[in-house]
């Protein structure tokens, strides 16, 4: 199968936000559709932390993406209309520069030794890449989850650069619950020895920390509704029980050791330490130079200068409540941005925007064919 992937080159250095910055960078990235004549089509879309720029299938990678059912010729992003863009975050590992990338001044890969990395980075070095491929200003840029965080980001930083915005689960800066829950992430990934300060190797892998790691982030990304409904207390066959006396013995443990098995060895460590902080350390209001936080946020807000926007939640997120999203809306009205708000009640959780498609879909497709 071919790599569908692309790779634009970014200023050299680029600077990042904390300080430092980056030599012969670039990001990844895929496009559906075709830039029109006005330059005014393009869709740019931010990712989650973990997926690549894959998001929907093409002519070179007919594979299907992370979001296939909403990406395409007559679908809700609908690529006869639109031009659509989606990179693979800075600081990920699924091509573009992170710290499992070479440093070119020492020939041997970052590590801890990649400079500390920001959500504006990751926007930022988005918008470098739209400017690259000839837009000056999008459609609309869509964020979901910590892309979300990353669009609002870079926005703050390019203002007027995008008429509308969508914000797909996702809020102006991370709440204490989703800030613990990363940060025992993390320390599952640092106390596992063959972490060795982040130089380990194939080898010689943090195997048992990224599982840990990776089973609380799925436990987080769903809900207890649906964990119910799917699993409930369905104990595994004898047949299939481990050997340990305190092995898996449910269902629902079966299943995330096998979904953490699927995802430990592909996404390198220091790259997921390095995003999760990331996530951690956003805060919009930042940029509104204000003391009370919420009147912050809106004046970050207002200098994005956007005309429209789409907000969408879902009641069973616990990573970033309904009650975010809310706000945001609420926030964006008071800046005389048009606002859409879409709260759904999808069993999902977090991860309702992966899998709910059809209803996220309506609502993206009807807010982007009004622009």
């Amino acid at each position: 199968m071919a790599d569908s992937r692309q790779y634009f080159a970014l200023p050299s250095p680029f600077a990042m936000k904390r300080g430092g910055g980056l030599r012969d960078a670039r990001l990844a990235y895929e496009t559906w559709g075709t830039l029109n004549a006005a330059h005014d089509n393009a869709v740019l879309i931010l990712t989650g932390l973990s997926p690549s720029a894959h998001a929907a299938s093409n002519a070179l990678d007919p594979s299907a993406g992370w979001w296939e059912d909403i990406i395409g010729p007559d679908k809700a992003i609908d690529t006869r209309r639109w031009f659509v863009i989606c990179p693979n975050s800075l600081g990920s590992c699924k091509g573009s520069t992170g710290p499992a990338s070479i440093n070119p001044a020492t020939g041997d890969t970052y590590r801890l030794d990649f400079p500390d990395l920001s959500l504006e980075d990751l926007g930022n070095a988005a918008i470098e890449l739209t400017h690259g491929l000839g837009v000056d200003k999008l459609a609309a840029l869509v964020g979901c989850s910590m892309g979300g965080m990353a669009a609002l980001g870079g926005l703050a930083n390019h203002p007027g650069f995008a008429r509308a915005h969508v914000c797909v689960c996702s809020a102006p800066r991370a709440q204490p619950f989703a800030i613990a829950i990363r940060s025992l992430q993390r320390e599952a990934i640092r106390l596992d020895p063959a972490w060795n300060d982040g130089h380990y190797n194939d080898a010689s892998y943090p195997e048992a920390g990224m599982n840990i790691a990776r089973k609380l982030g799925v436990i987080t990304y769903r809900s207890a509704l649906e964990w119910s409904g799917r699993f409930g207390r369905i104990r595994l066959d004898p047949d299939d029980r481990e050997d340990d006396p305190f092995g898996a013995e449910f269902q629902i443990e079966s299943y995330l050791n096998a979904h953490a098995r699927r995802f430990t060895r592909s996404f390198d460590p220091n790259c997921y330490l390095y995003l999760s902080r990331a996530s951690d350390w956003f805060d919009l209001a930042e940029y509104g130079g204000a003391k009370d936080p919420e009147t912050a946020v809106r004046n970050a807000l207002a200098r994005m200068k956007l005309e429209r926007a789409l907000v969408i939640g879902v009641e069973t997120d616990i990573l970033f409540p309904l009650s975010q999203q809310q706000q945001l809306a609420e926030d964006l009205r008071a800046t005389g941005t048009a606002t859409t708000f879409v709260g759904l009640d999808s069993p999902q959780g977090h991860d309702a925007f992966l899998v709910d498609t059809g209803r996220f879909g309506a609502a993206i497709g009807a807010f982007l064919a009004s622009l």
